[in-house]
């Protein structure tokens, strides 16, 4: 009877102990309190991600549902800026959990100067780049070098061409482009040490037209006028003109053509699309005037002399 009812009251009496002794009031109080600490930590930096997340989508909402072809430069910042405050704030509540568990199991700050300081020169020395990339991605951010829709073309520490592309995404650290070709590069804010920006409030279509050195350049620059002003009556060009475009005249000479510039003010990064456009209609309008290439003139056989052999062949 004593041995039965001590087996069975000894599992009871264990957890008794268990949850009185040292290890379970550490649980009960210090445990608990980590814990709660960090789940709480965990629900608020998801919220974080999720405002972020709110904020930069009712901007891409706003775009898209708007008659804009193209992100104003406000809206491009501030979707970079609400990327950089979500991850500033999640760094920042980690670094507050950490304080707080550290005050919570008691351990003495005095102690961890030392392992501090060594642990800080490491660091110093070890994370040399990823200062620098922080850095630079604060100065690209509050200088408003580019954001989000930007095209830009990129030149590289160590790199043997430059990287160029639509602005997907910038944070503190890295700037991720996506090429025409679909690709996309995550670029260290640190390696940058140039950035172009194609898209900057407006852009400008360039168009060399070349044209026979034959042809009546007063009559080339009549057709170009034209098709100046017609541009802007354009049902795909007049969206993407901020105005008419403007020739510039001759802008080199070859052997058998010159070249005569076209320029154009468009919207950010729609430079590519109106040039294209604009060199269809530059086609068809020195088409119509009856302007041809050098490469589309026959030669003119019977001009040619005949040599002396042939004539000698011919007159026997």
């Amino acid at each position: 009877m004593t041995n039965s009812s001590y087996i069975a009251f000894s599992p009871a009496q264990g957890w008794h102990d268990f949850w009185h002794g040292n290890i379970g009031e550490w649980i009960l109080t210090k445990g608990l309190r980590i814990t709660v600490l960090l789940i709480a930590a965990v629900l608020i930096a998801r919220f974080i991600n999720w405002t972020a997340h709110k904020v930069t989508r009712r901007l891409e909402v706003g775009f898209e549902s708007g008659d804009a072809l193209v992100r104003s430069e406000a809206s491009k910042h501030r979707q970079a800026v609400a990327s950089v405050i979500s991850w500033v704030s999640i760094v920042l509540l980690g670094v507050v959990v950490a304080v707080q568990i550290t005050n919570i199991v008691n351990v003495p700050v005095g102690s961890l100067v030392a392992p501090a300081a060594v642990l800080g020169a490491a660091l110093g020395f070890g994370a040399q780049k990823l200062v620098q990339d922080l850095l630079s991605g604060f100065f690209i951010i509050t200088e408003k070098q580019y954001g989000f829709g930007d095209l830009v073309q990129l030149s590289m520490v160590g790199a043997p061409e430059d990287a160029q592309g639509t602005v997907e995404d910038v944070t503190l650290r890295v700037t991720k482009l996506r090429t025409a070709d679909g690709e996309v590069f995550t670029i260290p804010n640190g390696n940058i040490v140039r950035s172009l920006n194609l898209s900057k409030d407006w852009a400008r279509a360039v168009v060399d037209i070349p044209v026979p050195v034959t042809a009546d350049l007063n009559r080339v620059n009549d057709v170009l006028h034209d098709v100046c002003e017609a541009s802007m009556e354009d049902r795909l060009l007049k969206d993407l003109l901020l105005d008419a475009p403007s020739l510039m005249g001759v802008e080199s000479i070859g052997l058998d053509n010159v070249n005569v510039r076209m320029v154009a003010r468009t919207l950010p990064g729609k430079q590519f699309e109106a040039g294209r456009r604009l060199r269809m209609l530059v086609v068809r309008a020195l088409s119509r005037a009856g302007v041809v290439t050098h490469t589309e003139a026959a030669p003119a056989v019977d001009a040619l002399p005949r040599s002396a052999a042939t004539a000698e062949r011919s007159d026997g």
